[in-house]
């Protein structure tokens, strides 16, 4: 079996979104087409949804989160909405990530891990080919995509973007610190600076060079917050997501 049967028959599973986004329901429009709202997706704090132009993650444009601990301290910051999201029954994926999320951590927070499709490129053109392709479907809710180190030219980011643009997904790209220095075409570029603090280095029509505190009192009491990402250790079948190697699509 090839690839593209074997994810032909991922996609086909029964638990594959194939509904409408809950934003677009209470807007009255749909899930698929190419409207998208002013308000944006909840971050799940209230201090950074008020400084963001949409009050929220953008659903039409991608964001890049600049790190050099390759976005791992920074997946707390995506935590709520990913719980959000997992209402949906539509995929999560992530990427190209440095390591395997903790499956149980994730359960925990009510994220049905069975939705989490782990993709691992091959090489430079299939990470970029499978986050556009993620980025296009309708079978995705949430798209988290490590670039890594690489070198990356406008057109390049630019094709990841207008990809985004045709979808409702949340769209996260995490890039290294010195990609900072570098224009791209992201309407939100974040960075995490210290410990549980986001700085908005660049978003379109909103404030910029803005430091956000992400306060503790907005997390679930008694509930794991993400803001470190241990190595996926368990393989239970409950608690397992879909590998896919490269080449991959939706």
């Amino acid at each position: 079996m090839n690839m593209n049967e074997m994810l032909e028959q991922v996609t086909r599973r029964n638990d594959t979104w194939r509904g409408r986004h809950r934003y677009f329901e209470d807007h009255g429009n749909s899930a698929n087409n190419d409207c998208h709202g002013t308000r944006g997706l909840a971050t799940g704090y209230a201090k950074l949804d008020a400084q963001l132009q949409q009050n929220g993650w953008p659903l039409d444009s991608t964001i890049e989160l600049l790190s050099d601990g390759s976005g791992l301290g920074a997946m707390g910051l995506f935590l709520p909405t990913m719980e959000h999201l997992s209402a949906q029954g539509r995929w999560q994926v992530f990427i190209a990530p440095p390591y395997k999320p903790y499956a149980p951590l994730l359960a925990a927070r009510g994220i049905d891990t069975r939705q989490v499709l782990l993709v691992h490129p091959q090489n430079r053109q299939d990470l970029l080919w499978a986050t556009e392709q993620a980025l296009r479907s309708t079978t995705c809710s949430a798209v988290f995509s490590w670039l890594g180190a690489r070198e990356y030219s406008y057109g390049e980011l630019r094709k990841l973007q207008l990809a985004a643009a045709s979808g409702d997904s949340l769209a996260v790209l995490f890039r290294p610190n010195q990609a900072g220095h570098n224009h791209a075409p992201a309407s939100l570029r974040l960075q995490m600076r210290e410990y549980r603090k986001v700085h908005i280095l660049k978003q379109r029509g909103g404030n910029q060079s803005v430091d956000v505190d992400l306060s503790p009192e907005e997390d679930t009491p008694l509930q794991p917050q993400l803001w470190e990402l241990p190595v996926w250790t368990g393989n239970s079948q409950r608690n397992s997501a879909v590998e896919v190697h490269s080449p991959a699509a939706w």
